[in-house]
């Protein structure tokens, strides 16, 4: 069973104040402005579900790949994010930042990247829709992170080790890993300080490509 400071845990996982998962913009004098330019276009903009349906995304890491299918009739906008953030090699270098042991393994926190600076900071400025579904929130799941607040969800993702019930029609379920589940549970197992990994596993690089 889920406890309650496990869930509170994950869903303010991506809450921009925290040093856990942000850090200070990469200069001082960064405006605002330019932290929030017009999003340039990406790989992914204005692809269709079908062509979105046909990709995976493998997670090349230290300890094994894990492969993840996208399920974008339920989850577009997050799924279209996802692949962007493959397709462009903002997941490179990034790590797993947060454990949870026996229910998630969380990634997609920018600010671990060894290439973390303006654009990256800027990536983190694009909300993601909630796109809350049917689909169940169980072993294999990859979902979106947000705080408390609707339809702030930006890079962070978790991946399901367990059960999470408790989580089935408020975040955005997006893809379900299909190769890989045994490297999930070799993060998730690794030894952490609290939720912080003592090591964290690093994503080395993130491939969004037709699937096998």
């Amino acid at each position: 069973m889920i406890s309650g400071f496990a869930l509170v845990a994950l869903i303010g996982a991506q809450e921009p104040k925290s040093a856990e998962t942000q850090t200070d913009p990469p200069k001082k004098n960064a405006r605002p402005a330019e932290l929030a330019a017009t999003k340039s276009s990406e790989p992914f903009d204005g692809a269709s579900v079908e062509k979105m349906a046909q990709q995976c995304v493998t997670l090349q890491t230290a300890a094994g790949n894990i492969v993840i299918e996208m399920l974008p009739d339920s989850a577009p906008e997050n799924v279209r994010n996802f692949l962007n953030l493959a397709a462009t090699g903002a997941l490179d270098t990034t790590t797993f930042s947060r454990i949870v042991k026996d229910f998630v393994i969380q990634g997609g926190n920018l600010s671990t990247s060894e290439k973390w600076g303006i654009e990256l900071a800027k990536r983190i400025t694009h909300k993601v829709p909630d796109e809350p579904s049917l689909i169940k929130h169980e072993r294999g799941i990859v979902s979106m992170a947000r705080p408390n607040e609707p339809n702030s969800a930006t890079t962070s993702f978790f991946i399901l080790v367990g059960n999470g019930s408790n989580l089935d029609g408020k975040f955005s379920a997006f893809g379900r890993v299909t190769s890989g589940m045994d490297v999930v549970d070799n993060v998730n197992h690794a030894p952490t300080d609290g939720e912080k990994p003592s090591k964290p596993v690093h994503i080395t690089r993130a491939i969004a490509a037709p699937c096998q």
